[in-house]
């Protein structure tokens, strides 16, 4: 029975240690890189933002073109005053004008133009990017989630396992007076409890599964290797909030878009102010007598600004979304900033969380618990002594596998912020 008790410490230590999951070449999950590779080709939703960033890329060189030049015929006496039957052909009527027009918006316009596009293309870049910094977040945090499962669910099935053995020990001590009949229940009791969490666990489970594979374009109940490990968190010198600050205002996708739309909104201004000015057509026109040109015109076609009121009330919109722009860049970078913080010193607070649970609590988790099997060995404890030890080393281990995945949720915000892995 000895030996039987020592195997029991042997296996719940081996319970507290991570096991290593067979790596499997067929199916993603078993690491996040390997969800992020996928995303990055096969997710909808990013691609659908690529192609909008593609595609206001291409506006930029139509804006500020010149419209496409007019060609206007005019056919002057197409019955030679009654001396024929009315004809379109050039040579037989009394004089035919084609008339070859350009419009030319006013000095500036179209370089306005030129900048507003750009500007609009440089925000929709920003916008894909904040998709994939987005949709790479939650698939890092999903990973986490799918990582803490796997090993809950497993550290669960070793404990289910260690309960079954410490059942049959309480089952030969009963049988031989030496214990209560009390203790073969609790054991009983204690397994269907595991079992019950192992049911929940493997339905957390398949929902992030159908959650992570939805993220990468794939079916929702494709598998997904079991993960492997999380990834390293940073040094905690590559986490000052003060320099990590600056590269959020340097590098957020969406400050950058705000960014663009409030520079946008001021070439738009700039361009409502020009529309106090008239636009200008230039014209050359040869007329043609029979089949020879005999004489040239110019033309020179402008539109006149009188509706003011109309101008005035477009010059305060443009003012107004201007101060409607620079707003929303505040607010952006306020609120970035204060996730910015939120996260690096939640993520400070999980590596200090881990390290008092892996140096501290763990360690006195497994002498006690050790203690108490010795001591139920000898008949110095009842069961449910040993049952508490036994919690205490498991939820140590389980507070410990779940602090690891939030401090990888915690990372996966902060890269989200940056726009950038760490």
């Amino acid at each position: 029975m000895q030996h039987t008790l020592r195997a029991c410490a042997i296996a719940l230590a081996l319970a507290a240690t991570p096991a290593i999951a067979l790596s499997s070449e067929a199916a993603p999950g078993s690491s996040v890189d390997s969800l992020l590779v996928l995303a990055r080709e096969k997710n909808p939703e990013y691609a659908a933002m690529r192609h909008e960033a593609e595609a206001a890329g291409e506006r930029i060189g139509p804006a500020g073109a010149l419209p496409d030049p007019k060609l206007r015929v005019e056919l002057e006496d197409i019955t030679k005053m009654g001396e024929q039957n009315p004809t379109i052909l050039p040579g037989r009527v009394g004089s035919t004008r084609y008339t070859l027009m350009q419009d030319l918006p006013w000095f500036g316009k179209r370089g306005l133009k030129r900048d507003i596009a750009a500007l609009e293309a440089e925000g929709a870049q920003g916008r894909s990017l904040g998709t994939w910094a987005e949709l790479s977040s939650r698939i890092k945090s999903g990973y986490a989630q799918w990582y803490y499962l796997h090993q809950s669910e497993r550290l669960t099935r070793e404990v289910l396992d260690l309960m079954a053995r410490l059942g049959k020990i309480a089952q030969v001590r009963y049988e031989g007076g030496l214990a209560a009949q009390q203790d073969v229940i609790r054991a009983q009791v204690e397994q269907t409890n595991l079992n019950n969490e192992l049911i929940e666990l493997e339905n957390e489970r398949r929902q992030t599964q159908a959650r992570l594979n939805a993220l990468v374009a794939r079916p929702a109940d494709a598998p997904l290797a079991p993960p492997q490990q999380l990834r390293a968190l940073p040094a905690p010198a590559r986490l000052d909030y003060a320099t990590l600050a600056q590269r959020v205002r340097a590098r957020n996708p969406q400050l950058l878009a705000e960014a663009a739309s409030a520079r946008a909104a001021e070439k738009t201004r700039d361009l409502t102010y020009r529309n106090r000015y008239p636009d200008v057509t230039f014209g050359i026109a040869p007329v043609q007598s029979r089949n020879a040109i005999k004489e040239w015109m110019l033309m020179v076609e402008l539109n006149i600004p009188l509706q003011q009121s109309t101008r005035r009330s477009q010059e305060r919109e443009a003012h107004a979304m201007l101060a409607a722009a620079r707003s929303r860049q505040e607010a952006t970078g306020n609120q970035v900033l204060a996730e910015l913080s939120e996260n690096v010193f939640g993520l400070d607070a999980a590596r200090r969380t881990e390290a008092a649970i892996a140096n501290s609590l763990l360690p006195q988790a497994e002498l006690t618990f050790q203690a108490a099997l010795a001591s139920y060995e000898n008949g110095k404890v009842d069961f449910a002594t040993l049952l508490d030890a036994q919690r205490q080393i498991r939820q140590a281990r389980q507070s410990q596998i779940k602090v690891q995945a939030q401090g990888q949720t915690r990372l996966a915000d902060i890269e989200r912020i940056l726009g950038e892995e760490l």
